[in-house]
């Protein structure tokens, strides 16, 4: 839970990824300096067509799409919280208001969230008079989570319980995913909000320590989920915390892409939440939602030196736009080509 909390303090805005010099695709981009003042709003990037040329209507309203780890956000009069572990952040009503204050800044309409213990903590931040809070239904202390601006309308579908791929004898099981279709007023748009086993950072796929088997397992469901989403012809989002160093040459990334093409808008950049290392929060594109993307549009909101990250969260929220679009008839569609190396 710790590994970013050294890092926290490298910049006090909304980092502006698209500033860094576009022909480099993977080179890292790190804060150039600490802010001295927090939370700044960058210029709104100008609207881009989809760089795949189609026939289709005018886009509907474009949404902003983010991820966010919140590391153990629960609620300390709660039932769970005398069953979690006592080296977790412990947070007063000073610092769930602090984290509310980041999240009204983020100003996403869907926020896929981790680690949360229940809806009503994550109202605490996403408050119901704004937002709709989805999220699994498995008894962990853990969850991943949704929260959707109304009034766009959405609807859960079966949790994607083969994520969970811990024998039913293990002393702990792993989170289930987080399924849920969102109509954008265009397209509908499927959702799945992970994360997924720690410990294979960037391993090989044929590593067999560091929890490599029980990632590459999940990333095996991951596969059928695509596929599934692909026969069906729908438009999907995959995003959350992976745990996984993920690049256009991951091994594990291109065993995803196997199922179908994907893009990975942290492509060629790396997290000045993350000291400069590459992303492990990721937002995955595929089916017709990959020339939704508005380029250059992803984002990282990091938090300001005095801002005592160990009661904000050792991960920062990760962002991007999209510009949703009806379907087209088939005879309509542009051939699909991969964009995993794309600049996001």
């Amino acid at each position: 839970m710790s590994r970013f909390a050294h890092s926290l303090a490298l910049a006090g805005a909304v980092y502006l990824l698209g500033t860094v010099a576009p022909t480099c695709l993977t080179q890292r981009a790190l804060a150039s300096s600490p802010a001295e003042h927090a939370l700044i709003t960058p210029a709104s990037p100008s609207e881009h067509a989809p760089s795949t040329p189609t026939a289709a209507p005018a886009p509907a309203h474009p949404l902003k799409l983010a991820t966010w780890n919140m590391e153990w956000l629960m609620a300390e009069d709660g039932p769970l919280a005398t069953t979690a572990p006592p080296d977790r952040p412990h947070r007063t009503a000073a610092d769930f208001e602090k984290l509310a204050a980041y999240a009204q800044h983020l100003d996403a309409d869907i926020i896929g969230l981790q680690e949360v213990d229940t809806a009503t903590t994550a109202q605490r931040l996403f408050p119901a008079s704004t937002y709709q809070i989805f999220m699994t239904d498995d008894a962990l202390l853990q969850h991943p989570a949704l929260a959707i601006r109304k009034p766009l309308r959405a609807h859960k579908n079966p949790d994607l319980v083969e994520l969970d791929v811990a024998p039913a004898t293990a002393a702990h099981q792993l989170r289930r995913g987080l399924d849920v279709t969102v109509e954008t007023g265009t397209t509908p748009l499927r959702i799945l909000v992970l994360h997924l086993k720690t410990g294979c950072w960037d391993n090989p796929v044929a590593d067999k320590q560091h929890n490599c088997p029980i990632l590459l397992q999940q990333f095996g469901v991951l596969q059928n989920w695509i596929s599934a989403r692909t026969a069906a012809h729908e438009a999907f989002v995959i995003m959350g915390d992976f745990n996984r160093r993920m690049t256009v040459y991951d091994p594990f990334f291109l065993l995803l892409t196997h199922a179908a093409p994907l893009s990975l808008t942290t492509a060629g950049w790396a997290s000045p939440c993350e000291n400069g290392s590459y992303f492990i929060d990721h937002i995955l594109l595929g089916g017709g939602a990959q020339s939704w993307l508005q380029p250059h549009s992803l984002r990282v909101m990091t938090y300001p030196p005095d801002s005592q990250p160990a009661t904000l969260s050792d991960h920062c929220a990760v962002s991007v736009r999209l510009s949703p679009q009806a379907s087209l008839p088939s005879a309509a569609r542009a051939p699909t080509t991969p964009t995993t190396g794309s600049q996001p």
